[in-house]
């Protein structure tokens, strides 16, 4: 069975046909993530760190890394900021740095830039998955030597110089020209990791249904992992949770064996937390003012003031159960126990200490 391995110094994570599926934190990205963006350019890496921490608790296998800030502030004063050549290499590197500090799971190396990606190759301790090449010309002949050369496995998008295509044939070709210009260079398909391109349901309608099909096709003929940026099918619709909690169950059993995700549920913030005092209010409804507002938020089903894991991984966890991927069920129970305030399962509680339980 195909299985593709990733370590950190002192962790080991198999993404494989027969492995629970590995979920890919997809947090530490600066793209459409303005204060990120703007704390990162400041030189401001205490997010990092703590999206590190909150994803690896919230169970993530892998911390994807992606170094595509923009330092608009510096650009305005030095015009080399203006190109990312400059940017992400030097970027990419602390980066790594900090986020190997904080937790010891393996990472993805993300980035378009050629010397960002052999950077955050040389920082990484361990083996981390490459991200990525795609089947354009130029992109194999910059990637491709450099996951020889530091023997790391890749994730191969399946587009292409002619762009994405919406025929799933089409992708299919790709990945296939992909593996196969990787075996030139002496890599071998079980160091693939192929992306099939998840296209938004509410714009394609079969978006779903071709995934599926091309994911079969993958493991199938190709013998590929696979991977996907999980949250691609619901853009733009409402309700994003209920059909990513979907998807990721029909891809798994599909044979998908990784995704790119957010696997944390964001806290609730201070202004939502306020709405609801106000709607109770308005409601009559009195609210002691020295309510614990973690309390406050579960009894009002606003969720936590603390990062938790998010439904999508209630959601492959379950999956990952009734797959036989978890045969005793032990991640599952773990998963559903009451967690600390630092994320660890919390000791089982019996009766009042001290003392007998009362009769009604």
């Amino acid at each position: 069975m195909t299985r593709t391995i990733l370590e950190s110094k002192t962790k080991t994570t198999v993404i494989g046909f027969d492995e629970p599926f590995c979920v890919i934190g997809e947090r530490i990205n600066p793209t459409g993530r303005k204060i990120l963006n703007e704390e990162l350019e400041r030189g401001d890496f205490s997010r990092v760190e703590a999206d590190a921490i909150a994803q690896a608790l919230a169970g993530a296998n892998v911390l994807d890394i992606n170094s595509g800030a923009v330092f608009s502030n510096k650009m305005a004063e030095d015009p080399r900021y203006a190109d990312n050549n400059f940017v992400e290499p030097t970027l990419m590197k602390e980066l790594v740095e900090r986020v190997q500090k904080v937790t010891d799971i393996p990472l993805c190396i993300d980035s378009s830039v050629p010397g960002a990606l052999e950077n955050g190759l040389a920082a990484a301790e361990g083996r981390p998955l490459l991200n990525s090449v795609t089947g354009e010309e130029e992109r194999l002949e910059l990637v491709l030597p450099l996951v020889k050369k530091y023997n790391v496995p890749v994730v191969a998008i399946s587009n292409d110089d002619t762009g994405i295509s919406e025929d799933p044939d089409v992708r299919f070709a790709v990945a296939k020209k992909i593996v196969e210009r990787a075996a030139d260079f002496g890599i071998p398909a079980h160091d693939i990791v192929v992306d099939p391109l998840v296209m938004p349901i509410g714009a394609m309608g079969t978006a779903g249904l071709q995934v599926f099909t091309l994911v079969r096709r993958l493991r199938e003929e190709l013998g590929v992992n696979t991977t996907c940026g999980a949250s691609n099918i619901s853009f733009g619709l409402p309700n994003r949770h209920g059909i990513n909690n979907a998807f990721l169950p029909m891809a798994m059993a599909a044979g998908m064996t990784s995704a790119i995700m957010n696997p944390v549920a964001l806290p609730v913030g201070p202004i939502k937390m306020q709405e609801k005092l106000d709607a109770l209010a308005a409601a009559g409804i009195i609210v002691p003012d020295d309510i614990d507002p973690e309390l406050l938020a579960q009894l009002t089903g606003l969720g936590s003031t603390k990062p938790q894991p998010g439904k999508e991984m209630e959601a492959i966890r379950a999956a990952n159960f009734l797959m036989n991927q978890d045969p005793s069920g032990g991640a599952w129970i773990t998963f559903n126990k009451p967690k600390n305030a630092d994320g660890t399962a919390a000791a089982a509680r019996g009766g009042r200490a001290g003392g007998r339980r009362r009769r009604g």
